[in-house]
């Protein structure tokens, strides 16, 4: 092993001391010179002989050098720095070149690898805890198309017991909690978590303990209710104060001890959550005052559940348990007998998927839109590289009487491949680097806007760069080294030396065939940037036609004030009275037109519904919300009949409802709702109908207007909610916020400062999705027309600049300038009519996949279509321009002599 490891050692040293390394080579040739030299002179040979046999024996001495450092160096190493030193030499000297190459490089990798960071992180990176393969997500399934993630309290606890094939089974809620801070109540993420959630996840404390089943009972464990929290809390509220635990903390109004400090990577088993306190699940009636999903049962789905699998238990395994209990679990459970029979009717089952990376709705909610992206951005990638293989290939067809001419002094057409590789890996590999450092900020952005629409303002996405990232640079540079270099290198080095090297070959017919390859690269560029285009143009179609469709109200000069009313010490008549001061409070600023009151803010994803019906009718579900007076004036909903909620509306007066035209078409469909009464059978209560008013949007504006019933917020069901004020504004926002949050503490000293939203910002939250789908479509599909006239440029000019000599002779016999132009035009035309008709074809077959994502826009539009091509026709007439107009600029002396 000694005598193989000193060689390697020898040529490892030789790497870092080249110039010793070649004087030792020069200093043992010319010894062993000597050596020679001494033993012809004992001979008594002549020294003219001496000096022929000297040159007879060592030959060139340049030639020695080299073989002695074959043997003592690497050679492919060493060939492959020179290459790169003169790759770099190359790129240096055609700047252009080099920039346009860079720049579409690091756009189409920078793309990918800010989309693919999205992806990494919400559907491929684990959670950062011990042995997260063991981790199982438990859902249940009635038989319909998706499962269902939301577990009722019944259903969790009758699981939680059960380790057949489970170590631990834990459930998660995560919540905005009220702490007591220095200056009043503060909203804190938080989340309620179960007894075994912490051994589940198997993340020890840095100080004190985790929670346990002992603290998620009733009133915590003999010590009273304790709380876990992040180390993030601990220094904001605490400032890492070592006699944290046992300290107390003030939660929506009850002290809460707290028993230990989880380290800053525990982030829990939402990955785009980062709770800041875990409470026990059992304090819910406490935290979510005056909810109680605990005692709910069967009528609040509120956990996620989650378990350890034990070692050695597959997933098959656990799922055949869980298939095994399940009917006992149902029909042991305290629910509805109709919902018992529903279930088996449906072959209701528990099931359970990998869960290594925890869950989150986010998950569901955003996977195909993620994927539809990746592909437009594979898309990107896939054109950078073919722009970048035409150039090269345009660029390596003028470097043919060089390489020509290297190939005839003895260089092997392998050893001008590695050379020409090479340079596509610098260019590869820079433009990688360029991508990856932009692709942070680029992912960051989008987490922020894919997670600040569709879900909670505190859900975020850690998009960082790991390993799994880095190793998808590095698969991207090696495939983009391939892609854009080695077509270009073997076109480049084959075909016959004497053709490349005589004067004149351009215009040989070997290589006017050599010519189709980069036109049908160019050709396939086309297509590729038309199917790029055409999507672009679908989904901002698709945007634009969501936008027109309307809310049903005016969402101009719209303002959102949400209150937090649910742990202060009103209730009832005495909150009302409340929200009536903070109405008049509010009517009397600046700029305010109009005010009211919601419980459900439009557009915000929230929904609350039920089943109500005429009488004698059949119950149908309908959407509801409790507005304050004034409400239809400050939305601009259109009243059609009837009249307006009046602060005298209580429950005193008589229920009361408002229909919308959809309700009122639902349950009175032959006669006026007016002076109706509307059931709920359920709680068997009926409302008088007073007006009707318009259709407008309810949770999203995808879906078509729903059948609403508004009811009076004094006749809310629920003892304290929490309203929003709803304010027509006509001036700046400002002095409005402050306002707020002056009348809230004034009037309600411990609830949290008052969030104020526009009604703008709600509904393009609510298009969060469709917005950037949409822009991104259009920027990739700008890209992919920037890239596109550059690769139809680039080629074409360096075309022209090659048939210099052919146009210089047509000029001479007598050829005019509009034809030059017009034959240098048809050069990029043929191309751009051969890929556009591809493209459609293409692009009609890839629109079936952006189906879903499209609203009253037809997959194959045709004016979508047309205008496609004319883009690509207009692109394609620019980027042929500047060469006509240079090649008709030749003349014809200067060119004849150009070879």
């Amino acid at each position: 092993m000694t005598s193989h490891l000193h060689p390697f050692l020898l040529r490892l040293k030789s790497l870092f001391r080249k110039r010793h390394a070649n004087r030792e080579i020069a200093e043992e040739l010319e010894f062993h010179q000597e050596l020679l030299r001494d033993k012809l002179r004992r001979q008594g040979v002549p020294e003219q002989r001496v000096n022929a046999e000297m040159r007879r024996t060592f030959g060139n001495a340049n030639r020695w050098h080299e073989r002695l450092r074959e043997l003592w160096q690497f050679r492919w190493l060493e060939n492959f720095l020179r290459d790169l030193s003169f790759s770099a030499r190359m790129l240096r000297k055609s700047p252009g070149f080099t920039a346009v190459a860079l720049l579409t490089l690091a756009l189409g990798v920078g793309a990918n690898t800010a989309v693919f960071s999205l992806i990494n992180g919400l559907l491929l990176r684990s959670l950062p805890i011990p042995n997260a393969g063991q981790l199982a997500v438990l859902r249940m399934e009635e038989g319909g198309p998706n499962p269902e993630y939301s577990f009722c309290t019944p259903f969790f606890r009758s699981l939680e017991n059960r380790h057949e094939v489970f170590e631990n089974v834990a459930a998660y809620n995560d919540d905005t909690l009220q702490v007591q801070g220095k200056s009043g109540n503060e909203n804190v993420r938080g989340a309620l978590v179960s007894g075994q959630y912490f051994a589940t996840l198997q993340t020890q404390p840095i100080l004190g303990r985790y929670l346990t089943p002992e603290d998620d009972q009733q009133g915590g464990n003999p010590a009273g209710l304790g709380v876990v929290i992040s180390e993030t809390f601990w220094q904001t509220w605490f400032n890492r104060a070592t006699d944290v635990v046992g300290r107390k903390l003030i939660i929506a109004n009850t002290p809460f001890t707290v028993v230990g400090v989880m380290p800053r990577s525990f982030i829990g088993a939402d990955p785009t959550q980062r709770p800041q306190i875990f409470a026990p699940l059992s304090a819910d009636p406490i935290l979510d005052a005056p909810r109680d999903h605990i005692n709910a049962g069967f009528h609040a789905w509120w956990l996620t559940v989650i378990a350890r699998m034990q070692p050695g238990v597959t997933l098959t395994q656990a799922n055949a348990a869980l298939l095994a209990i399940s009917g006992p679990i149902l029909h042991g459970s305290e629910a509805d007998p109709s919902y018992i029979a529903d279930g088996d009717k449906n072959h209701f089952h528990f099931g359970a998927e990998p869960g290594s990376g925890g869950y989150t709705y986010a998950r569901t909610l955003f996977r195909q839109p993620l994927v539809v992206m990746f592909c437009m951005c594979g898309g990107i990638l896939l054109l950078a590289c073919l722009n970048l293989a035409s150039l090269l290939m345009a660029r390596g067809a003028a470097r043919e009487r060089e390489l020509a001419t290297r190939l005839a002094m003895g260089a092997t057409r392998t050893r001008l491949v590695h050379q020409l590789l090479v340079e596509s890996l610098l260019i590869a590999t820079i433009g990688t680097a360029l991508g990856l450092a932009l692709a942070p900020i680029v992912s960051h952005s989008l987490g922020t806007m894919l997670m600040g629409g569709s879900m909670a303002q505190s859900a975020q996405l850690d998009t960082s760069l790991d390993a799994s990232v880095f190793l998808f640079a590095a698969v991207i540079s090696i495939v983009a080294t391939l892609l854009i270099g080695l077509v270009p290198a073997m076109q480049a080095t084959s075909g016959d030396l004497n053709e490349h090297i005589k004067e004149g070959q351009h215009a040989s017919k070997a290589h006017q065939r050599r010519k189709l390859l980069p036109r049908m690269l160019m050709a396939f560029e086309v297509a590729l940037a038309l199917v790029l285009v055409a999507g672009a143009g679908l989904l901002a179609t698709s945007l634009v036609k969501l936008y027109k469709s309307g809310a049903g109200f005016d969402p101009k000069g719209l303002v959102n004030i949400a209150f937090s009313m649910d742990k202060q010490q009103l209730e009832g008549d005495q909150l009302m009275q409340t929200y009536q001061q903070i109405d008049e409070d509010l009517s009397r600023q600046p700029g305010v037109k109009s005010v009211s009151f919601e419980f459900i803010v439009p557009l915000s994803h929230r929904g609350w519904n039920g089943r109500y019906s005429a009488p004698g009718g059949k119950p149908q579900i309908m959407w509801m919300n409790a507005v304050g007076p004034k409400y239809f004036e400050t939305m601009r909903i259109p009243l059609l009949f009837g009249r307006e909620f009046t602060w005298s509306d209580t429950k005193a007066s008589g229920l009361k409802i408002i229909l919308n035209q959809s309700a009122a078409r639902l349950l009175f469909p032959d006669r006026s709702a007016i002076g109706q009464q509307v059931i709920n059978p359920r709680e068997k209560i009926s409302f008088e109908v007073v007006a009707v008013v318009g259709d407008t949007k309810y949770r999203d504006m995808r879906t078509p207007a729903s059948a609403i019933g508004y009811v009076p917020m004094q006749q809310d069901e629920q003892p304290k909610p929490s309203l929003s004020a709803v304010v027509r504004l006509d001036g700046s926002q400002a002095p409005l916020a402050g306002a707020a949050r002056s009348i809230a503490s004034r009037l309600a000293p411990t609830i949290p400062a008052p969030i104020m939203t526009t009604a703008d910002e709600v509904m393009n939250k609510a298009l969060s999705t469709e917005r950037m789908m949409a822009l991104l479509a259009v920027f990739f599909a700008a890209c992919a027309l920037l890239v596109t006239a550059i690769g139809l440029y680039g080629t074409l000019a360096y075309a022209t600049a090659r048939r210099t000599s052919e146009i210089g002779i047509r000029m001479a016999l007598g050829a005019q300038r509009a034809g030059v132009i017009a034959m240098i035009f048809r050069e990029n035309a043929t191309v751009a009519i051969l890929g556009s008709a591809a493209g459609l074809v293409a692009a009609i077959l890839a629109s079936r996949a952006l189906a879903s994502f499209l609203y009253e826009t037809s997959p194959r539009d045709p004016w979508i279509l047309i205008g496609s091509v004319i883009a690509l026709a207009a692109i394609a007439s620019l980027a042929s321009l500047l060469p006509a107009l240079r090649a008709a600029r030749i003349e014809p002396i200067t060119a004849i002599r150009y070879e």
